[in-house]
């Protein structure tokens, strides 16, 4: 199970964190450690139209070892959707920091998918004493340009809601939808978490304007510089059949000044919902290199 906690992000956004397994206890044997003694903390930070749920799967295994808090972002999930709130890049960053730090969990281990990811690390550039790791799940670093946006303003449009039931949300993102080049449950079932029941059907739990509005502040940009800035160790992690390739995957390891690279096979953009398991695989031993520093 999973206990929320309210963080208040940047301008006053109510926002929804998760915290997976038990609350943190007074242990007499580690009462005289110093923070940097401990096992880290971890922030997981879903993508765009992701939520904190989506997480669930890791931060269970997490929490055996490390206090594990997955973040509904601003707009997404259970946290607030206000119209007139700021969807830029510094509030989706202010939000993490505040994060962080209310629920006393820096220095943290941070770890991001997709746009989550963007955030963590320019997290971990701007405030090096928060994050002590840092996991990029599945993000470019180069600037996608207008044409991405206009395309996803396409297919937003495309999508025929409402839904029905569910199970037409699970056919049309898993089959239907002219994005899926061959029917992929797990997509389905992703997009079938981020629903909500309405009076005429189900619909998205966030607002696609907002969603847009989001996009629009980092997808005309390239991100390059904000990773050499970031001083702890970082593993970038790819699907094979994902949206980051290769090339600029092992070029972005090549310019974070810890970078390490891995990737996940049998598996697209949403590695960490469709191979849990596997995304494990790779990000254990990351972790354990982390506190084997820590402790040595």
């Amino acid at each position: 199970m999973a206990r929320r906690i309210d963080v208040t992000g940047a301008g006053g956004v109510r926002l929804a964190a998760w915290e997976f397994g038990d609350p943190p206890k007074t242990d007499p044997a580690t009462d005289g450690l110093g923070e940097s003694d401990r096992d880290p903390g971890v922030l997981l930070l879903h993508g765009l139209m992701g939520r904190a749920s989506h997480w669930a799967s890791t931060a269970r295994w997490l929490s055996e070892r490390h206090r594990a808090v997955a973040l509904d972002q601003r707009g997404h999930g259970q946290s607030e959707k206000p119209p007139r709130a700021a969807f830029t890049r510094e509030a989706y960053v202010e939000d993490a920091e505040a994060a962080l730090e209310q629920l006393g969990l820096g220095p943290a281990v941070v770890i991001g998918h997709a746009m989550g990811a963007l955030t963590a690390w320019q997290l971990a550039a701007k405030r090096p004493d928060l994050v002590r790791g840092l996991i990029i799940c599945d993000m470019r670093a180069s600037a996608l340009g207008s044409a991405s946006q206009r395309e996803w303003e396409a297919w937003f449009k495309a999508w025929p809601v409402p839904f029905t039931t569910l199970a037409d949300v699970r056919r049309w993102f898993g089959e239907d939808d002219p994005w899926v080049e061959r029917p992929t449950p797990s997509r389905g079932e992703f997009y079938a978490e981020a629903m909500q029941e309405s009076p005429d059907g189900w619909r998205p739990v966030f607002e696609p304007e907002q969603m847009l509005k989001s996009r629009e502040t980092w997808v005309y940009d390239a991100h390059w510089e904000e990773l050499t800035q970031v001083q702890c160790p970082a593993l970038v992690v790819r699907g094979l059949d994902g949206e980051l390739g290769r090339a600029e995957a092992q070029e972005m390891v090549r310019v974070l000044p810890r970078g390490q690279y891995a990737e996940v096979a049998n598996t697209g953009h949403l590695l960490h919902y469709d191979q849990p398991e596997a995304l494990r695989g790779v990000i254990e031993p990351f972790l354990d290199g982390i506190l084997t520093d820590l402790k040595s």
